[in-house]
């Protein structure tokens, strides 16, 4: 299964705002501008992204098939350990292996106990190979 990030604009300018569906975020000089479409062979986790002051970047989206999840409580993204080693961020979405996208799914999860049930439906779709139980 493939799972990849996606970038989704700055935070300060595109979070309070953002809603599950969204499709366009604000950029820098306030322009709208549209969301690209996810590449077709990501079949699992796609993961929104937003860049913080510092290139600090955090995950505050998470979709797979009907499900669309904007966190309570974005998380920042530790690259080793939520991009596995060799791949970065950058404009093109970053494609991430089971192992990394279940661990950042496990810190989502961890950080916004409210919305686990709706974390937990996205995470249970994942390959019975990659599956871990959240605890």
């Amino acid at each position: 299964m493939r799972h990849a990030l996606m970038y989704q604009g700055g935070f300060e300018n595109n979070f309070a705002g953002l809603r599950a569906g969204a499709t366009s975020y604000r950029d820098r000089d306030d322009q709208l501008r549209e969301l690209p479409a996810w590449p077709a062979d990501v079949d699992g986790a796609r993961i929104g992204y937003m860049e913080k002051p510092g290139k600090n970047f955090v995950a505050v989206r998470v979709q797979h098939g009907e499900h669309d999840v904007v966190l309570e409580h974005p998380i920042v993204i530790d690259p080793p350990r939520h991009l596995g080693y060799g791949p970065r961020l950058g404009a093109e979405p970053t494609i991430i292996q089971d192992e990394t996208a279940l661990d950042l799914l496990d810190d989502i999860m961890a950080a916004n106990p409210g919305q686990r049930a709706e974390l937990q439906a996205i995470r249970n779709q994942l390959p019975a190979r990659a599956y871990r139980k959240f605890t």
